[in-house]
């Protein structure tokens, strides 16, 4: 016989699985979308905020990127205020720039855009990278 417990457990792990992507994508779906034709044809316009790991950023990037890992933004935000352009958030496929963007969000930071695709999609459209060497 399966324990109270056990079920409970499964419940909530269920829940937890299916409501984040619900989450993300009714989330995300509140930040206007940004193409990476339009970012790379208006580049002077926008803070592009890379999420991911400092590892994944040196391995490669796109330019003129600002790396702040997603557990950090909350601790760097001084980083950003004052910055008088659109900020493009983006980590490897979405997740990360979604706790990004809800701390910028809750921190007062309205001038907000998520970059369709993230960097997996910007790869493959065979966009341009930087490495941490260049």
């Amino acid at each position: 016989m399966v324990k109270a417990s056990a079920i409970s457990t499964l419940i909530v792990s269920l829940f937890l699985l299916f409501s984040t992507p619900l989450f993300a994508n009714n989330y995300q779906g509140k930040l206007e979308l940004i193409t990476a034709d339009e970012l790379l044809n208006n580049s002077e316009q926008y803070l592009v905020l890379d999420t991911r790991s400092k590892s994944e950023f040196d391995q490669g990037h796109i330019q003129g990127a600002l790396n702040i890992p997603h557990t950090e933004v909350i601790n760097q935000l001084e980083k950003l205020k004052g910055v008088n352009k659109t900020i493009v958030v983006h980590c490897r496929s979405g997740r990360r720039a979604l706790t990004a963007e809800q701390a910028l969000l809750d921190n007062g930071f309205n001038n907000l855009k998520h970059l369709q695709g993230d960097i997996k999609g910007w790869t493959a459209n065979g966009y341009p990278l930087v490495t941490a060497e260049h």
